[in-house]
């Protein structure tokens, strides 16, 4: 049950400001040495150190499928029945960390980047950018892995600047703010903001994004951030990490000022009110009884519309969310709450950024209609087991890539964008 609990980041992060969790499970792991010597520590292995020593890898490690190793929860049947180190006390033992090999240097395909470097005639502003979306969607499907690392900031930081000033693309009105770092250093944030900030750092690190000023630098970003927003909300604080905002943050390779720029221009765009859910937290852009629900429109629109296209796209998958007494938002839920961390390697979350961001908010509902059509045979094995909800919050989304699923999508956005966007669109306040 703990293991299932801690899959939610803002789950988690509350566990360990509240209770120190996993100071508790290092308590009872250093409570099971049999015996001890300068380099060797003996545990006793039973089923309860061995779950321990799991959800401890578990709640400590950051990645997808392939950026961490996650030890198994049943002994072998062998002579060494569990042959991965327990630990008491951090850090954890290497072994469980994957070799992440990244280039962020990529630079982009020549074709993308003498695009983005014609000059912006502000006639032809619209066609600049219909040719970026095309050319994003080509690259998408031929040659995915350039879009990441130098190449992708490069990418997005003009396009976004280049839609934030088209007034046909703009959602938002265009906020003034004014505060300086020094005016933001003395606020404070939550503690599980401050272990998000920890967390995200941590995982940065890993992926070789970030440098050792880092901490601070994330920190400050969130301090503007907090300050930018409460000028559009009623008063009262967003009670999770920003996940978006710190992954735009190893997006942007730990710069401060770009991550910021960056997101007061996104800001402006529909977009950012589906991916960036503190966005429109209590805000006042929204209807005074949306408010007043404190129901955010990620689940009045894209769950909802993840449930209908599901039933319509994978029928099968959705009876057996039936059948199991699920229902596909909550999942869904949790995966665009958090980024998809923990759930997909981070090129891929990256993807899914750079498709929401490039070809609209609706692609939110296809990723995760993409996803369910790659996991129909995991689902309904998992169905007759009785145990889809433990497979769908424990399991990484294993072999799924954003690139691999861009032509169903796009047949998606064929059918069903209008539908979409129109109440995408309609989540705001009518002037009247």
């Amino acid at each position: 049950l703990l293991s299932v609990i801690c899959c939610d980041l803002d789950t988690l992060l509350l566990l360990e400001a509240q209770y120190q969790v996993s100071e508790l499970l290092l308590d009872a792991q250093q409570e099971n040495i049999l015996e001890t010597s300068e380099s060797h520590r003996n545990y006793i292995i039973d089923g309860l150190s061995v779950e321990r020593n799991h959800v401890l890898v578990r709640i400590n490690l950051i990645g997808g499928a392939t950026e961490r190793i996650l030890p198994p929860r049943m002994l072998q049947k062998s002579d060494d029945p569990y042959p991965w180190p327990m630990f008491s006390s951090y850090p954890l033992p290497n072994c469980y960390l994957s070799e992440v090999t990244r280039n962020a240097d990529l630079k982009l395909d020549s074709e993308l980047g003498k695009l983005l470097l014609l000059s912006k005639v502000s006639e032809k502003q619209t066609e600049w950018i219909e040719n970026c979306r095309r050319q994003f969607c080509k690259m998408m499907k031929a040659k995915p892995d350039i879009i990441s690392g130098g190449a992708l900031v490069e990418l997005l930081e003009k396009f976004v600047f280049q839609l934030s000033e088209s007034p046909s693309e703009c959602y938002f009105p265009s906020v003034e703010y004014t505060a300086t770092d020094a005016n933001v250093k003395n606020e404070s944030l939550s503690s599980v903001q401050q272990l998000g900030i920890k967390m995200t750092v941590s995982y940065g690190k890993f992926l070789n994004l970030l440098k050792d000023d880092a901490e601070n630098n994330l920190t400050l970003v969130l301090k503007h951030c907090e300050r930018f927003l409460k000028q559009q909300q009623t008063p009262r604080n967003y009670a999770g990490h920003d996940w978006f905002v710190s992954s735009m943050f190893l997006i942007m390779l730990g710069d401060r000022e770009k991550t910021f720029r960056f997101l007061q221009q996104f800001s402006r765009l529909l977009t950012s009110a589906f991916l960036w859910l503190p966005r429109l937290h209590i805000s006042g852009y929204l209807p005074v009884d949306t408010v007043e629900s404190g129901i955010h429109p990620i689940y009045f629109c894209s769950t909802h519309y993840i449930e209908m296209l599901l039933k319509a796209e994978v029928p099968l998958v959705f009876s057996a969310f039936h059948m199991s007494g699920l229902t596909p938002s909550q999942i869904c839920l949790q995966w665009i709450t958090q980024c998809f961390w923990n759930y997909l390697d981070w090129i891929e979350i990256c993807h899914y950024i750079a498709t929401c961001v490039f070809l609209g908010p609706d692609y939110q509902v296809y990723v995760c209609i993409a996803i369910f059509k790659h996991l129909q045979q995991d689902i309904l094995q998992h169905s007759q087991t009785q145990d889809l909800q433990v497979f769908l919050k424990e399991e990484a989304l294993h072999g799924f890539r954003v690139s691999d699923y861009f032509e169903y999508m796009e047949n998606l956005e064929q059918n069903y964008r209008p539908v979409l966007l129109r109440d995408m669109r309609n989540i705001r306040v009518q002037s009247t």
